[in-house]
């Protein structure tokens, strides 16, 4: 383990340890001051939260740079959360969280039908997953291994005793995980699965249009969708107030005719579209501080 490795873990032990017993105004406060310190700074993260902002609004000059305020204030709230949620009381936060159109996902696993939520990295999709659990619906995710590997079994940990059941996407000292062959046995049982899929710039991904540009998304969600019958339900998550929001979209229909690769991009384009929708809605909570966009990437080296 590196020496920063040693300091990034560090400080989330004692964010887990010491952030909880916090007032929760003077917390507030902390995490507000801290993300107004990053704006100011203008760091190559701040900097790319702007453009990505800039191509989901058209906005530009001192409007852009107060959305961008707004978004980091957002993404550090999130932290705070995540450091006081373990503390939290479940009930609490199922009271508080405000559910547009959850019958999109209930009528389903009633009916005995797998659902495949798939997400964009907005609001705070943890205390969504609490509020998920306490309808009664725990559910299954993916995560992706984080360095140290003490710091990615602490988020296991975080999220398992939340009551989520947590996949590593691959295995440890690398390789598969078959993380997939999991989530196609409990989609197929009936059960909810949840992921992340807003970026995926590998070859895997699958290329969409995206606020007018081209970007990739993960595969994952309309491969097991296609592949186990379930329903692919796309939902988007920001802050209400002091309380939590989320917005479930309806179901993204399969196709009916095509190939395979066909219905797969069909399915990741419907995915993008319900995302596009809840990012334009609640900009400054879209969480998004690195490159998307197919053009902003920098150039690839040729293989040999």
């Amino acid at each position: 383990m590196t020496l920063t490795d040693r300091i990034v873990a560090s400080a989330y032990t004692v964010g887990w340890a010491v952030v909880r017993h916090v007032p929760l105004k003077l917390a507030a406060l902390a995490f507000q001051a801290i993300a107004d310190v990053m704006w100011r700074r203008q760091g190559k993260s701040v900097r790319r939260l702007e453009s990505n902002l800039a191509r989901v609004t058209g906005r530009e000059g001192a409007p852009l740079r107060e959305l961008s305020r707004a978004g980091l204030r957002s993404y550090m709230r999130y932290w705070m959360e995540v450091f006081r949620l373990p503390a939290m009381d479940p009930a609490d936060v199922h009271a508080r969280t405000r559910a547009i159109d959850a019958h999109h996902i209930f009528d389903h696993l009633d009916a005995g039908r797998g659902v495949v939520i798939a997400l964009p990295h907005m609001g705070n999709w943890d205390a969504a997953g609490m509020w998920m659990i306490q309808c009664g619906h725990p559910f299954t995710t993916v995560m992706e291994r984080l360095k140290p590997e003490s710091l990615f079994e602490r988020f296991v940990a975080f999220r398992t005793a939340i009551g989520m059941e947590v996949l590593p996407l691959t295995a440890k000292g690398g390789g598969t995980a078959h993380a997939f062959g999991t989530l196609a046995q409990r989609t197929r049982a009936g059960k909810l699965v949840c992921l992340p899929a807003d970026r995926d710039l590998t070859d895997s991904g699958i290329e969409v249009d995206f606020f007018g540009s081209r970007t990739r998304m993960a595969a994952g969600p309309a491969l097991l969708a296609l592949q186990t019958g379930a329903a692919l339900v796309p939902v988007t998550i920001w802050f209400d107030g002091p309380d939590w929001g989320l917005d479930v979209h309806p179901e993204v229909p399969v196709p009916a005719e095509g190939t395979r690769q066909e219905k797969v991009a069909a399915l990741t384009q419907g995915m993008a579209a319900a995302f596009e929708k809840g990012i334009a809605e609640h900009p400054e909570d879209w969480h998004m501080l690195q490159r998307l966009w197919l053009e902003d990437l920098e150039p690839r080296e040729p293989r040999p």
